[in-house]
């Protein structure tokens, strides 16, 4: 029994043959354990917010993984061929979320498992990471409890911008820094921008209408994902 288990790990070759029901079932296995590793993404994702396409990337890459290592086998010639033609192709993309390149990793490694013959150890660490993952999400590690948010307030020229928000910030219990001071309304009006940092069950309504109360009505921000370029 053992002996029967032991050989689907170490039924590996390094150059197996290329036959069609070896291909089928390569290519079968490799779109299951993309599948897999989609699902397992687009459940483990903030707020099931995710891109439609990079999931159907997953769901192909290990399959075109595999099947790449399939042709090349040990020829060292084709490699080398697939390597030339690989490097004609340029991909324009912004650099993307840490977890979504270690998702993307893990698919690679999905597929070269299948197409070096590692079914069994393929399967096995698909359903581990995945397994992992799932673990992970229902504990919420490395969530922070607070969130970081820019804040840009207008206040008249006759209200001191330099302790203006200080006791709403108190009572509110959010951290702050001052990020810039400009003048709007050719110099009639300030224009205050903070960074704050506050709790994620903070009641951001109230908020901002204790700030609105301070400023006078006038213009209020809240930018969710603060950039550099909002500075």
């Amino acid at each position: 029994m053992l002996d029967s288990i032991e050989s689907i790990f170490t039924s590996s070759t390094t150059d197996p043959e290329l036959t069609l029901t070896h291909a089928l079932l390569t290519i079968l296995i490799s779109i299951l354990l993309g599948g897999m590793i989609s699902f397992t993404y687009m459940k483990t994702s903030n707020h099931n917010i995710y891109s439609a396409n990079f999931t159907l990337t997953m769901m192909l890459l290990p399959a075109i993984v595999a099947i790449i290592i399939l042709l090349i086998g040990s020829n060292i010639a084709r490699a080398f061929s697939l390597a030339g033609a690989f490097s004609i192709i340029r991909f324009r993309s912004a650099p993307g979320d840490p977890k979504d390149i270690a998702f993307v990793l893990f698919t690679m490694a999905a597929g070269l498992a299948v197409g070096v013959g590692s079914f069994g150890y393929a399967v096995l660490f698909t359903v581990t990471l995945c397994t992992l993952m799932f673990i992970l999400s229902i504990f919420k590690f490395g969530q922070r409890k607070t969130t970081q948010r820019l804040l840009k307030v207008t206040i008249p020229e006759d209200l001191g911008y330099e302790e203006a928000f200080t006791e709403v910030f108190r009572s509110y219990d959010i951290a702050y820094e001052l990020k810039k001071v400009r003048t709007t309304e050719l110099g009639s009006l300030y224009e205050l921008i903070y960074d704050i940092t506050m709790d994620k069950q903070t009641n951001q309504k109230a908020f901002l209408d204790a700030v609105r109360c301070r400023n006078g009505n006038l213009d209020i921000t809240l930018t969710m994902s603060p950039t550099s370029s909002d500075y």
